[in-house]
This record gives C-alpha cells, structure tokens and sequence, in this order.
C-alpha cells in the first residue's frame, strides 16, 4: 500500500478581497455654467472656491447662440478637478441631497455618472445674498488600479476583461464592450 499524497485544492479568493479589483474615484469635476460672462460668472467661481479650495477654471462657449445671447469664445462657466479624500467628501455631501437616489440614465457604459444639483447651499455652504444661489453639475470618473496602462501612450498594455467596470455597475446584462 502506497500513501499517496494528494495535492490540495487552490485556495480561491473572493473578488472583493483583490486591491486591484477595488473601484475609487479618480476625479470629480463640478461645474456651474452661468450663460453670460461679467459678475454672474465671477461670484460663481467664489462658490467653487469655498466648496473645493481651489481657483475655477472659466469655460468658454464653443459658438455663437442669439437667443441666449452668448457669443462664440465668451467666458460661461467655470469648472474645477478635485482628488482625492476631498472628492470622496464632496461626493457624499452630494449625494446626500440627491437622498443617494440617482437614475440609470445618469450612469454612462463604462461606470462613470454625472448629476446636478438645484442650489449650492444643500451642500453646506453657507448662504450669502452677496452672491445668490447657483446650481451645479457633479461628474464622477471611476478607476481601477492599473487603468492607466490602457491610457497612456507609450508601452501600453490592454486590460482584462475582468479589470472592465462598466455596465456591471449599472445593472445591464448584456457584456461590457471591448472597443478601443
């Protein structure tokens, strides 16, 4: 009789417990888009810079609408990039108003959603009638660990279809789509 020595089973790990499976926020941008350059504008990129502590970056308008009266290359909106813990924060300020009830249409196919937000001060900011009230746009881009090897331009490597996020997150059945 020969005592043969059976190899164990491999050890399978559970997804979630992978660090490079976990989704973080690689930015947020907000953005208030006021229609019209002069104080309006100015007094907007105020409220950014209390929300986020940084300084706006002013949008420009792309042609001329007559209706609106906004001409091509006029100064409209002001946005700002934040990462980081701070986005973290100001997400769940954000999604606090929204009572974290966000439609399907606000979802994108690859995991990325946007929302907006009727007044400034829902977020905690303190109201100031010196300035007014302003709504805002909430983008959010999410992000694996090793998505930047897809991304950049020298040496760049595809990743699996088990490193995609997209329509998983959203609910859809169908498969996430591999075009690039």
């Amino acid at each position: 009789m020969t005592d043969e020595v059976k190899p164990a089973l491999p050890v399978v790990k559970s997804k979630e417990s992978n660090p490079m499976r976990r989704l973080k926020i690689e930015k947020l941008v907000l953005n208030i888009c006021v229609g019209e350059s002069g104080d309006r504008l100015f007094r907007a990129s105020k409220v950014l810079s209390q929300l986020t502590d940084q300084e706006g970056v002013y949008g420009k308008a792309r042609y001329t609408v007559r209706t609106f009266g906004i001409r091509r290359n006029e100064q409209i909106s002001v946005y700002t990039t934040v990462r980081g813990q701070k986005a973290y924060d100001i997400l769940d300020r954000a999604l606090r108003v929204k009572e974290f009830e966000l439609h399907e249409s606000n979802f994108n196919n690859t995991g990325n959603f946007g929302f907006g937000i009727d007044e400034h001060i829902d977020l905690g900011i303190k109201y100031d009638p010196a300035v007014g009230i302003y709504g805002m746009d909430v983008y959010v881009v999410l992000g694996r660990a090793g998505k930047r090897t897809a991304m950049k331009k020298r040496k760049m490597v595809s990743s699996g279809i088990n490193a995609e996020y997209g329509e998983s997150l959203v609910g859809s059945t169908t498969a996430p789509s591999h075009d690039r």
